[in-house]
């Protein structure tokens, strides 16, 4: 969703904006789990059947480079990005990647890609 787009339907802002607080505090509560992929500039989390991107991952003092957040449902092409530089929305993404980083500071990086016996067990008899 373009920027122009969110501006321009203010209820879809504030829809955002609610979506944005509740995934922040899921995030700080613990209930929503976010893994560092390997070699990768992003974080991701798995939520009510979407996935949640989160990038890029530069240090907390990178001020300049604009944040996002990029939702998908597993279901669906259709998609949602919001992004730092957004006038309206941009505190509350930069307040997520505050969240983010704090949640991940600790976690090894994952390979969600990675195969695995379960993987093969499900899909091969």
């Amino acid at each position: 969703m373009s920027s122009e787009k969110i501006s321009a339907n203010d209820s879809a802002t504030d829809r955002l904006r609610s979506l944005l607080a509740q995934i922040t505090y899921l995030t700080t509560r613990g209930e929503l789990q976010w893994d560092r992929q390997l070699q990768s500039a992003h974080r991701y989390a798995r939520w009510k059947n979407n996935l949640l991107i989160l990038g890029p991952d530069v240090p907390p003092e990178d001020s300049k480079t604009p944040r996002y957040l990029f939702i998908t449902p597993f279901d669906s092409p259709d998609c949602i990005e919001i992004n730092s530089d957004h006038q309206e929305l941009g505190s509350a993404v930069l307040t997520l990647v505050r969240a983010v980083e704090a949640s991940t500071a600790n976690k090894p990086p994952t390979d969600p890609f990675a195969v695995s016996d379960d993987l093969l067990s499900r899909l091969v008899e």
